[in-house]
Order: C-alpha cells, then sequence, then structure tokens
C-alpha cells in the first residue's frame, strides 16, 4: 500500500510538473556565440521538423490529463468509509498533488468519485468550525455522535449549533465530537487540514483520558441504519466504562403505524414550518396558505425499516393543520415520499408556488445538490420541469441550527442523566 501511495504521489507531481516544463521548452533560445542568423529563410530551414504547434499542444493537453488522472486516483483513494494506518498520509498526498496542479488541470479532475469541487468547492470558513477531539476530557463525557458534513457552514452552525447548546446546558460535562461518515472525516481531513473522529477514535480517546460515565446524543433523525451501526461499534466498548448510555435521536422512538406521532415530531414539525414560513415572509402557516404557498420539505429516506418515521411526520403535519406541507426523501423510500409523488400531490392540491427546504440535521450536499442544484435530477429542476408551478424557491438550512430542534436533543439528554 505504501508502495503504490508512493507511486501515485510521484506521478501526480510529475505530471503537474510537465507544464511548467513544457512552458520553459518553449521559451528556451540559443545563445551559441558561434550562431549567425542570415536571413528568414535560413532559419526557417534549420528549424527542428519537430517543432509542431499541434504536436505541443498534444503533448500538453496529454500531460494535463495524466495529472489530473493521478489526483482523480487520490481522491478515490480515501472516498472510502473505512479508515486505516494510511489514511493520514493518503489525505495529505491528495491535497498536496491537487495544489500542484494548474487551474487548467484541476477542471479535468475526474474519477468515480472525484471531481473538482471536492477541493476546489468553497463551502465556507473551516475554522469557525471545532472538531472537539481534545483531551483532558475528566471523568464525566457526552459524545454527539453525526453523521457529518464536508459543507463547512453547515458543520459550523449546524452540528456545532448542537453541540454548544449541550455544552451550555450541561457544563459539567465535557462534550466531544464524533462522525460516523469516514468519507466525510477524509474529505474534511484532506481539505481544510482539521481532523475529526470516527466513534472509534472518540471512544478510544474517551478510554484513554480516563472517562467513567459516557452519555452518547446521537444528532441522527430516526433510528435507522446509521444509529443502529453506531450502537454495534459503541457495544464493543461499553465494558470499559463504568456507566454507558444513549440517548434518543431527534424524532424519539420510531412507532409501529403511518400516522403515530409523539412530542419529539410535533415539537420539530412545528419548528421546521415556522422557520420556513418566517424565511419566505410570512406570520403564520395559515396566512401562507392564502398566499397559495406548499413547503415541501426534503429528507434523505431509507430501506430501514424506520423510514416510516416520514409517512408519520407526514401524518403530524396534517395533525396540526398543515395540510399545504409535504414530506419528500432524496431516495424516495418510502413511495409516497419519491419527488414525482410529491409533485403530483402539491399539484392535485392546486398549489403554483413552491417552497423546498431539507428536512436534515445538515444543509450539506444533499440540500445544496439534490434539492437546490442545478442539475436536470435536482428537486428544483424536477419542479421546474414539470411546468406545473409558477414558482419553485429553496432555503438552504439545516434543523440543527434551529433552537427549538436544539432543546429536543437538551431534552432527552436530560432524561438519561438526570
Amino acid at each position: 500500500m505504501k508502495k503504490k501511495l508512493l507511486a501515485m504521489i510521484l506521478s501526480a507531481t510529475l505530471a503537474a510538473a510537465c507544464l511548467a516544463g513544457c512552458t520553459a521548452n518553449e521559451g528556451e533560445t540559443n545563445t551559441d556565440a558561434d550562431t549567425t542568423v542570415t536571413d528568414t529563410a535560413d532559419t526557417e530551414a534549420e528549424a527542428p521538423a519537430d517543432e509542431n504547434p499541434v504536436d505541443d499542444a498534444e503533448a500538453q493537453a496529454a500531460a494535463d490529463k495524466e495529472a489530473a488522472d493521478a489526483v482523480a486516483a487520490l481522491i478515490d483513494a480515501i472516498y472510502v468509509q473505512e479508515r486505516t494506518e494510511e489514511t493520514d498520509a493518503q489525505c495529505a498526498a491528495a491535497k498536496a498533488a491537487w495544489d500542484a496542479l494548474t487551474d487548467a488541470q484541476k477542471e479535468l479532475v475526474e474519477g468515480e468519485e472525484a471531481d473538482p469541487d471536492y477541493f476546489g468547492r468553497d463551502t465556507g470558513d473551516a475554522s469557525l468550525d471545532d472538531a472537539l477531539n481534545q483531551d483532558e476530557i475528566g471523568e464525566n463525557e457526552i459524545l454527539v455522535v453525526s453523521f457529518g458534513t464536508s459543507f463547512n457552514d453547515s458543520r459550523a452552525k449546524d452540528i456545532r449549533g448542537i453541540e454548544k447548546a449541550i455544552a451550555d446546558a450541561f457544563p459539567e460535562w465535557s462534550v466531544r465530537r464524533a462522525f460516523t461518515a469516514q468519507i466525510i472525516i477524509n474529505h474534511v481531513q484532506a481539505r481544510d487540514g482539521e481532523a475529526i473522529d470516527n466513534v472509534e477514535q472518540a471512544l478510544q480517546r474517551a478510554i484513554d483520558n480516563g472517562v467513567k460515565n459516557l452519555v452518547v446524543q446521537p444528532t441522527h433523525l430516526m433510528h435507522g441504519a446509521e444509529y443502529d451501526e453506531m450502537c454495534e461499534v459503541i457495544a464493543q466498548y461499553e465494558d470499559q466504562f463504568e456507566s454507558v448510555k444513549i440517548s434518543e435521536p431527534l424524532l424519539g422512538t420510531v412507532g409501529a403505524t403511518d400516522n403515530e406521532v409523539n412530542t419529539d415530531k410535533k415539537t420539530v414539525a412545528e419548528a421546521v414550518v415556522a422557520e420556513a414560513v418566517a424565511e419566505a415572509g410570512f406570520d403564520s402557516i395559515e396566512a401562507a396558505k392564502e398566499a397559495g404557498y406548499a413547503f415541501v420539505f426534503m429528507g434523505h429516506g431509507t430501506s430501514h425499516t424506520a423510514k416510516i418515521s416520514y409517512t408519520q411526520m407526514q401524518s403530524q403535519m396534517a395533525e396540526l393543520g398543515y395540510d399545504n406541507v409535504w414530506i419528500g426523501t432524496v431516495e424516495g423510500e418510502p413511495e409516497a415520499t419519491a419527488c414525482e409523488n410529491v409533485i403530483a400531490a402539491v399539484s392535485e392540491a392546486g398549489y403554483k408556488t413552491v417552497v423546498l427546504r431539507p428536512l436534515m440535521i445538515v444543509a450539506g450536499d444533499h440540500a445544496n445538490n439534490d434539492m437546490a442544484g442545478d442539475d436536470d435530477d435536482s428537486w428544483k429542476s424536477m419542479f421546474v420541469a414539470s411546468g406545473l408551478f409558477d414558482t419553485v424557491d429553496t432555503q438552504i438550512s439545516g434543523l440543527g441550527r434551529i433552537e427549538k430542534i436544539q432543546g429536543i436533543y437538551i431534552d432527552h439528554l436530560n432524561e438519561v442523566i438526570k
């Protein structure tokens, strides 16, 4: 693995340097004092036969492509969910190779997962975030576990917003962070130099620091696949603490039927609708309805049995009288939440103005690309392409920055701590 990594680094560096070499060669002049140029015809006759602008351009294009492909391979190598002993070096190598590219070469980066946006997209100031990976934890720790996001602004406002609220509510506990998505951890580390613990690293950090009482607060929306995987990892370490407690995710217990709701779902529904309505310029959901506004909240979706939570959130909206509000999902699971089905439902209800907003903790890649992006398969594009609506607006804002949402996590922690 180390030899392969070194070869990839050398290939990327050599290929990226090719542009400078070619440019330098083009500027070389013959300074031999014995050489005398008598006229233009002689000069042209003496010019080497291989000095062909077309050939030079083709050689440069090949060199640019080689450099870009080498960097794409390095990015693909860290676009993985498993952390290894090589991960830190791979992240550093990918960034160094990217930095060595020219602007033109960066635009050519394309791999299985790699593209110019991996390093090139501006997602905000990473320095505004805090990885919360400090030692000197003490005996009592609250570990806040999130899926994570590579969008710096959202990480600082949504995830960090929840962490700050928890730290303020429990000053006698040390609050630390872990992400479950190693792909995101690697992205942030390679691009911004910010090292975020995965769950295993965070648990080992707690053990090394002598933590006795560990409380884990997942920021996940529901008891889904990510939540289950987190619990499996924690189970491998729990015998090294005096006590380990896992708090509820945002929507609380899943429930058994489509129309089963709870206090958590009610609070989330009220909070996110209030934020969306205010941002759209209305004092109430009733006023928005009178103006012909429909609101669509897009979640992730899942094949996990917890997908019923999305149907329950739709039931919760109906119970609150929000009949101009729909729940959708990127994955289209459950089926009623698929984009085409939501479009049909909103249109059949007679609404011509639609506001799309994420039903996600963070306003990251899904919110910016899958919901509000300009590609043909984004929700915004599909709503517009349907020709059924006069206006389609988007709001890029995660749940994590909403104070009432933060309060739900604090309530859940109080239940397990006190």
